[in-house]
């Protein structure tokens, strides 16, 4: 596997959630868990599903009074698994969020794991 420098995604307590690399977070496990794109880093999970963006700080946020959105029409393959490392360094010191901004690993720890329930069903 070849090695890639990633960027570590954080909570605002301070845990290492994932990890950014090529476009891609991969979580702990190294699962593809979402994919951001556009100069905004838009965040999608693994269906499709907008959460947020993510911060200069490493979080994802969004606008707590933010719609949902549609799924993303076209999400891409996920690449391999990518030498992930095996332990982030110490977090950053976060700014306080306003009221209006919500952190979304914060908010929902588990934002990864859940299936969209804007997903067709299964005919």
């Amino acid at each position: 596997m070849a090695k890639h420098k990633g960027q570590f995604i954080w909570n605002t307590y301070g845990d290492w959630i994932a990890t950014l690399v090529d476009g891609f977070v991969w979580d702990h496990r190294g699962t593809c868990v979402a994919w951001v794109e556009g100069e905004n880093k838009e965040v999608f999970t693994a269906d499709g599903e907008w959460i947020g963006q993510i911060s200069k700080d490493s979080r994802i946020l969004r606008k707590r009074t933010e719609l949902r959105r549609d799924l993303h029409p076209s999400p891409p393959a996920f690449p391999p698994r990518p030498d992930l490392p095996a332990r982030a360094p110490l977090p950053p010191t976060f700014s306080e969020l306003p009221y209006s901004i919500i952190d979304v690993l914060e908010e929902d720890p588990d934002v990864f794991k859940h299936i969209s329930d804007r997903r067709p069903d299964m005919e």
